[in-house]
C-alpha cells in the first residue's frame, strides 16, 4: 500500500494507516484518509502548475532572449547599412567636391589664360594702334612742314620784287624776316602746346605775319604782275601757316581730350538709349512694385478672412486691440498681442494642443522604453477554479460581482476523495457560518 503524505510532510498515524482487517474505518478516518488525498493531488496539481509555469516562464525568457537578440542583430546590420551608406555618401560628397574644385581650378585657370590672352592681344592691338597713330601725326606734321615751305617759297618772290631797290640791296631781307618771323612764332606755339602752357598769342603773332606778307603779295602782284599772280601769292602766304596752325589745333584737342563732332554726336545717341532704358526699367520696376503691393494686399485680406473664419474669440479680440492702439488694421503684431491676451501663448499654441502634445510624448516614451519579452503576459493558471468557494474576508461594499457561466464539462471532475474532501470543506464552512 502506498504511503500518502499530509499537507506538513507528516506521514498519518498508523492506526490510520494501517487499519485492522476485516474492520470498517470510521468516519473520521474516512475523512482524514479523503483529506490527505485530496491534499496531495492539490500539491501534486500545484507542483505541476508550477513546472508548467516555470517552462512558459522559460521558454518565455528564450522566445524573448532570442527576439531580443534578432532584433539586435538586426539593429545591428541596420546600423552598419547606415554607416556604409553614409560613408559612401560622404565618399561620393568627396569625390564630387574634388571634382568640383578640379572645374573650378580649370575654369579659373581657363578665364586667368584668356584674360591674359586678351590683356595681350589689347595691349598688342593698343601698341599697333599708338605706333599707327604715331606714323600718321609724323607724316601729317612732316607733310605740313613741307607745305609751309613750299608756299613760303611761292610768296617770297613776289615780296622781294615789292621791296627790290638797286641802291638798297639790304631790304631783300625784309620778306625773308616776314616770313621767318611766322615760322619762329609758330614752333613756340608748338612748344607752348606740348609744354601744356598758353598758346593763343603765339598763333595769333603767327596769323599777323601771314596777313602782312599776303597783303603785300596782293598789293605789289596787282601793280607789277598780273591779278592771278597776285591773288595766288597771297593765298600762299596765308596757306602755309594756317596748314600748320590746323596741325597745332588737332595737337591741342587731342592733349585736351576733346571729342570730334562724330562722336559727340555718337555719345548723344548713347545717353539717349540709356535715358529710354533706365525709364523703362523704372517703368518696370513701378509696375512689378504694384503688383507685389497688390498680391500682399490679397494675401492680407485672404489671412485675414481665415482668422476670422477659424478663431472668431480671438479676432474680435484683435479687433479691438487694433482700435485701442489705432491701427486700421490688423497687423501680425495685434494678432500675437490679441492671442497671448486669451490664451497667454504664442499664436497657434493652446491649452488643450499642449495636453495632447504632453500625451503623444508619454505615449512614445512608454513605447520606448519596452524591450522585447518584458510585456507582460497572462498566464492561465491550473490551480484556481472559479466553482471552489473563497475564503472568507471582510465584507465587500458595494453590489455582488456578476458569477461566472458554468457549462457542462467545462472542468474535469475531481477524484472520489477530492469529492469527499470538498463536502467535508463545504459543510464545515456552513457550520462555520450557522455559529
Amino acid at each position: 500500500m502506498t504511503t500518502i503524505t499530509a499537507a506538513n510532510g507528516t506521514a498519518p498515524a498508523p492506526a490510520s494507516e494501517h487499519p485492522a482487517p476485516g474492520t470498517e474505518p470510521s468516519e473520521a478516518e474516512l475523512a482524514s484518509y479523503t483529506l490527505a488525498a485530496a491534499r496531495a493531488e492539490a500539491i501534486r496539481r500545484e507542483a505541476e502548475a508550477a513546472a508548467e509555469a516555470q517552462r512558459i516562464r522559460a521558454e518565455g525568457e528564450a522566445e524573448a532572449a532570442r527576439i531580443k537578440a534578432a532584433e539586435e542583430a538586426e539593429r545591428q546590420r541596420l546600423a552598419n547599412e547606415r554607416a556604409a551608406m553614409r560613408l559612401e555618401k560622404e565618399r561620393a560628397d568627396h569625390e564630387a567636391r574634388m571634382a568640383e574644385a578640379r572645374a573650378r581650378k580649370a575654369a579659373a585657370e581657363a578665364a586667368a589664360a584668356e584674360q591674359r590672352q586678351a590683356a595681350e592681344k589689347q595691349a598688342a592691338a593698343e601698341a599697333a594702334a599708338a605706333q599707327k597713330t604715331e606714323k600718321a601725326a609724323t607724316r601729317w606734321r612732316r607733310t605740313a612742314m613741307g607745305f609751309y615751305a613750299l608756299c613760303a617759297a611761292v610768296a617770297l618772290p613776289v615780296q622781294m620784287a615789292a621791296f627790290y631797290d638797286p641802291y638798297r640791296m639790304y631790304l631783300l631781307l625784309a620778306p625773308v624776316l616776314i616770313e621767318v618771323s611766322a615760322l619762329v612764332v609758330l614752333i613756340g606755339a608748338a612748344a607752348a602746346v606740348t609744354d601744356r602752357r598758353p598758346h593763343w598769342h603765339y598763333r595769333l603773332i603767327a596769323w599777323g605775319c601771314a596777313f602782312v606778307a599776303a597783303g603785300i603779295n596782293f598789293t605789289h602782284g596787282l601793280e607789277a604782275f598780273d591779278t592771278a599772280t597776285a591773288v595766288g601769292t597771297a593765298i600762299a602766304s596765308i596757306a602755309g601757316p594756317g596748314i600748320w596752325d590746323l596741325h597745332e589745333h588737332g595737337r591741342i584737342r587731342a592733349r585736351d581730350g576733346k571729342l570730334s563732332w562724330t562722336q559727340r554726336r555718337a555719345a548723344r545717341t548713347a545717353a539717349k538709349a540709356e535715358a529710354k532704358r533706365r525709364a523703362e526699367e523704372s517703368a518696370r520696376a513701378e509696375a512689378e512694385k504694384q503688383a507685389a503691393e497688390e498680391a500682399a494686399r490679397a494675401r492680407a485680406t485672404e489671412l485675414a478672412a481665415q482668422r476670422q473664419e477659424s478663431y472668431p474669440e480671438e479676432w474680435k479680440r484683435a479687433l479691438e486691440l487694433a482700435a485701442a492702439l489705432g491701427e486700421t488694421d490688423v497687423t501680425d503684431t495685434v494678432w500675437a498681442r490679441a492671442w497671448d491676451d486669451l490664451h497667454a501663448l504664442p499664436p497657434g499654441q493652446t491649452v488643450d494642443s499642449i495636453r495632447g502634445r504632453n500625451q503623444a510624448a508619454r505615449r512614445v516614451i512608454a513605447a520606448k522604453s519596452e524591450a522585447p519579452g518584458e510585456t507582460p503576459r497572462k498566464i492561465t493558471s491550473g490551480q484556481v477554479a472559479t466553482q471552489m468557494p473563497t475564503p472568507r474576508t471582510r465584507a465587500r461594499t458595494g453590489p455582488k460581482p456578476t458569477p461566472p457561466v458554468r457549462r457542462r464539462g467545462d472542468t474535469p471532475r475531481y477524484s472520489t476523495g477530492a469529492r469527499r474532501a470538498a463536502s467535508i470543506t463545504a459543510k464545515q464552512a456552513t457550520q462555520k457560518e450557522d455559529k
